[in-house]
């Protein structure tokens, strides 16, 4: 008579059913953001498409748009890869797979709520902060569950070493919940409307000291946390300096602080603090560069894989992105260039340059890594859709951050382009004519990035539906314990 396998002990597994919802959500919240960004792509270039409905408009669905891809793809990516890496550096399952669960679906909630109120008109208009109170309220409890799961883990670690991703990620959980609550402080008048406690300039500055380091340790430390786990597996090597990963770690976290006022450049901020901003923001550019030579120089002894491992292109290509955005953001901090640059289009090129080249493709490579694990497969079901994928995604993404680059430049010489008498050669009609053409292309571009990810969505349920997942048991003794 032959006896049944022995069913694992709950504890003795990792918990990845978190880690497999977290994964899934972020591919769909990436078609559903990516898609409402292309349709406003597509408003800017004929703005007829918002068909006179209010909850159509451009000034509706932009925040929806962000709101979608930072915090609903990006945000997921993050919670996922966090609770996979925090199990498997710390050899111990999730403190507590209640609280994941809870965090999982209250995020969702929040996301949800976020979909219904922004197209309504409820908004604080504050960029990134858009949510109204009661829902910004629930975004703070989930988080600080989000922060006891992922905090008491390390504390029930069963190795001494706490490893440089887990530093990244504990970095983004602290301080986005600091900004969030600072710079949520507001009077409720209603359920749907409240001011913020802060007036005229130091309202600003809040906000953008917020809105930067939400870019610093929400779309930079975070995603660096995954950098720093999943290039090193993927590629099969040690990360090429672990010194070098903890002094990026410090120096960044301590510079990123202060870069937030070169937002409000030629405003009403008292000009010691803009030009505070501007000195951190260049200061900013050696820990930034320093971890994308870290993250690419992994591949050393190892360059050959790139040929063949469409994974790895995402995600030493997304460092690529990195340096050239981490580059371009302190060079258009400086006064001089950002009186060319400020309210133009540039700034448009230079965020998607972060956010589609960076953000999006680390965060593509990345789940690629992570779905099979989770659906019981060695692979994705098709490597050359990864492939295909990377492909569309990197055309995408240069021809619309060309086409925002040279349109931005050109706006902002028409804008300031003045006859001998003083007045101005161009009417800001006769600006947004000239740009119509670029808009056009970046269009193009939305259009085959988004493209690339529903080619990831239909991997991803091929993936889902032929593979068995197994549960990992968490190692019985611990290797530097």
């Amino acid at each position: 008579m032959t006896q049944a396998p022995a069913v694992p002990d709950r504890a003795s597994v990792y918990d990845d059913a978190v880690v497999r919802n977290f994964a899934i959500a972020a591919v769909v919240w990436g078609v559903v953001g990516m898609a409402v960004g292309v349709f406003i792509a597509a408003q800017l270039t004929w703005p007829e498409l918002n068909f006179g409905i209010p909850w159509l408009s451009y000034g509706r669905l932009r925040p929806l748009h962000t709101n979608a891809v930072i915090f609903a793809f990006g945000g997921c990516a993050l919670m996922g890869t966090s609770y996979y890496v925090v199990q498997r550096t710390c050899q111990a399952r999730l403190i507590s797979s209640t609280l994941a669960q809870l965090h999982f679906w209250g995020y969702q909630a929040v996301i949800v709520l976020a979909a219904i109120s922004l197209p309504l008109g409820y908004t604080r208009g504050k960029e990134y902060a858009e949510l109204e109170w009661p829902i910004a309220l629930l975004l703070a409890v989930v988080w600080v569950i989000y922060a006891i799961v992922f905090f008491g883990t390390i504390g029930i670690r069963r190795v001494r070493h706490i490893y440089v991703a887990n530093w990244f990620y504990g970095a983004f959980i602290i301080t986005i919940a600091l900004l969030h609550i600072v710079n949520g402080a507001v009077i409720p008048v209603s359920w749907t409307k409240s001011y913020p406690v802060y007036a005229g300039v130091q309202d600003a500055m809040v906000q953008w000291w917020y809105g930067h380091n939400a870019v610093g340790f929400f779309l930079t430390a975070g995603f660096l946390g995954m950098m720093y786990y999943f290039i090193p597996k993927q590629a099969e090597r040690p990360v090429y300096s672990y010194r070098l990963s903890i002094v990026h770690f410090w120096a960044l976290i301590f510079t990123y602080m202060w870069a937030g006022p070169h937002h409000l450049h030629y405003t009403a901020l008292p000009d010691w603090a803009q030009s505070v901003g501007m000195l951190f923001s260049l200061v900013l550019l050696a820990p930034s560069w320093g971890g994308m030579i870290n993250g690419i120089m992994t591949l050393s002894g190892a360059w050959h894989k790139l040929r063949d491992d469409p994974i790895l292109k995402f995600l030493i290509v997304s460092l690529s992105f990195y340096g050239m955005s981490t580059f371009e953001g302190p060079m258009m901090s400086i006064k001089t260039v950002n009186a060319l640059s400020h309210y133009t289009d540039w700034t448009v090129g230079h965020v998607h340059s972060g956010a589609l080249g960076w953000v999006g493709l680390v965060s593509m490579g990345t789940l690629y890594y992570l779905i099979p694990r989770m659906f019981g497969r060695k692979t994705m079901y098709s490597t050359r859709a990864i492939e295909l994928h990377f492909w569309i995604a990197t055309i995408g993404i240069v021809l619309y951050i060309a086409a925002m680059w040279i349109a931005g430049v050109m706006q902002g010489l028409m804008w300031r382009a003045i006859n001998p008498d003083g007045t101005l050669v161009y009417s800001f009609v006769e600006s947004v004519k000239a740009t119509f053409p670029f808009y056009v292309i970046r269009l193009t571009g939305g259009l085959l990035y988004l493209s690339g990810m529903l080619i990831m969505g239909w991997n991803t349920i091929k993936t889902a539906t032929t593979g068995k997942y197994e549960p990992v048991p968490v190692p019985a003794a611990a290797a530097h314990a």
